[in-house]
């Protein structure tokens, strides 16, 4: 048997039980962080116990989708669960995507248990130089 001490840890079990887990119709938020790292935006999803397969990854015009769905693991008829604190459920997160980031090479990696999406900064939106183009003589101007 386990034993606890934490009340704010029981307060939020009791929360998530009463709410319940996420639907594929009401689906719970994941945890990401997104940065920039040099010329390419990078986005990872903590998505640890989904497997690859429950993992999927739409972009429609600028507007990403993650969704993924936790399982629960199958028990032996013996088996008396004593404590459960992971949530099952279905996950999913949209994020709207910048003008700038080039949706068509979208990689996507998962490694123990996060997912992490690296998408390229579009060649236009780079920082270029413009070369000044002109007359070599001056112009006079007449009023």
């Amino acid at each position: 048997m386990l034993m606890r001490t934490d009340p704010f840890r029981e307060l939020d079990r009791l929360t998530q039980q009463l709410l319940g887990s996420g639907t594929w119709s009401k689906p719970s938020a994941m945890p990401m962080d997104a940065y920039r790292e040099g010329d390419e935006y990078v986005v990872a999803f903590d998505l640890p116990g989904v497997t690859p397969e429950a993992i999927d990854i739409d972009v429609e015009r600028n507007m990403l989708t993650v969704k993924a769905e936790r399982r629960p693991v199958a028990k032996a008829d013996d088996v008396q669960m004593e404590l459960s604190e992971r949530p099952l459920g279905a996950f999913s997160r949209q994020i709207v995507l910048a003008d700038t980031l080039d949706t068509e090479h979208i990689k996507a990696d998962y490694d123990a248990g996060v997912l992490t999406l690296r998408i390229p900064i579009a060649e236009r939106a780079k920082p270029r130089k413009i070369a000044i183009g002109g007359e070599s003589s001056p112009r006079q101007i007449r009023g």
